[in-house]
């Protein structure tokens, strides 16, 4: 089996405008489908978003019985698919339930303005299921039949985001090894990082699988139930259950976009204390100036084929769980070391502030 790239992601939200509002104005994406009732989808209205490589699905149900209205109930709004760009659907979905995936639903396909598409679904972890996207012909189609393309709506500003770098999913404590083994039988992906991480009293283990061409990685943890409750037990509770706790979206200018998305009201965490003085020390020469990198509170980090800059988004999730990433990566193809710690750090120190409030 051979999987391309992440064709798209998938949300349930339950105010599909309000949602679609906060990633155009703020996150600079453009609407360019639409489906609903009039469109084959019973029960339910969505949204195709799209800005340079990454496609974002919003599903809202119409009433309390539908699936996506369900999902909602149970998580909040939340990344409900994640949809792998194949050349042959039939066969990705047969390796995959060889490989151990629970099947959902078998290949279909669908053909309109020359172009097909064709799907199969396979279940992921928690309520989270992976959707196979096999497309062939000329035609700006995302799913024939069920969305109808739009022109699209000016995006606010000039796009800054590239692609979808990574997903980063918490599960529940013992779900780690059979998750990756899942990941490596049932989707062909390879454990490239291993880091056990501390952060105050609590603790958390983490595990990244990617794809040989870099193209599809989940970053997944677990807590460690030896130490404190922390923010994994937190997100476990809060979200009800496994799930995708942040996406995070590839730059190639990670504080011009940051300076761009902040114009639009998006606020980000700030970096731990003193993080900066060490920085030099432990990675050498930086590409970006650690004063710059210290204005815009940005995160580096390296590998052995180069340098990533990261920053997180401050969550505005109802349930405090969801949440969206910027990286940059100038050569650097995995996760370093450190900035896994110091970003955990970051939302230990924006929870503690939260608790505070709330008290």
């Amino acid at each position: 089996m051979k999987i391309q790239g992440i064709d798209h992601v998938e949300f349930c939200v339950g105010d599909l405008n309000r949602s679609a509002a906060q990633l155009c104005d703020a996150f600079g994406f453009g609407v360019h489908g639409r489906g609903g009732p009039e469109t084959g989808q019973a029960g339910e209205r969505s949204l195709l978003l799209r800005q340079g490589r990454s496609q974002l699905l919003l599903r809202s149900g119409l009433t309390a019985e539908h699936p996506a209205a369900a999902y909602v109930s149970r998580h909040g709004d939340g990344v409900a698919a994640v949809g792998f760009s194949t050349d042959d659907v039939g066969a990705a979905f047969a390796a995959a339930v060889a490989g151990g995936a629970a099947a959902v639903a078998g290949p279909s396909f669908a053909t309109r303005n020359g172009t097909r598409v064709g799907t199969a679904t396979v279940a992921g972890f928690g309520d989270v299921v992976h959707r196979f996207i096999e497309r062939s012909g000329p035609a700006d189609e995302f799913a024939p039949g069920l969305i109808d393309m739009i022109e699209p709506r000016p995006a606010a500003g000039e796009s800054t985001l590239e692609a979808i770098d990574h997903l980063a999913v918490c599960l529940p404590a013992g779900d780690l090894a059979s998750t990756v083994r899942l990941y490596q039988n049932a989707f062909g992906l390879s454990e490239i990082f291993d880091e056990r991480i501390e952060v105050g009293g609590q603790a958390m283990v983490s595990k990244v699988v990617q794809d040989s061409a870099a193209k599809v990685t989940f970053t997944l943890i677990e807590p460690d139930l030896s130490r404190n409750p922390g923010q994994i037990d937190e997100f476990l509770e809060s979200h009800g259950g496994p799930g995708v706790q942040h996406v995070a979206f590839r730059t190639a200018d990670i504080t011009g976009a940051i300076a761009a998305l902040s114009g639009r009201g998006v606020e980000f965490l700030t970096a731990p204390a003193g993080y900066y003085r060490s920085l030099e020390s432990r990675l050498g020469a930086v590409a970006i100036p650690v004063a710059t990198l210290q204005e815009f509170n940005v995160l580096a980090d390296s590998d052995r084929w180069g340098q990533m800059f990261q920053i997180f988004a401050l969550s505005t999730h109802e349930r405090r769980t969801f949440f969206f990433e910027l990286i940059e990566r100038r050569g650097a193809l995995t996760f370093g070391s450190k900035n896994i710690k110091a970003l955990y750090e970051a939302l230990e120190e924006q929870r503690a502030a939260m608790f505070a409030a709330d008290s």
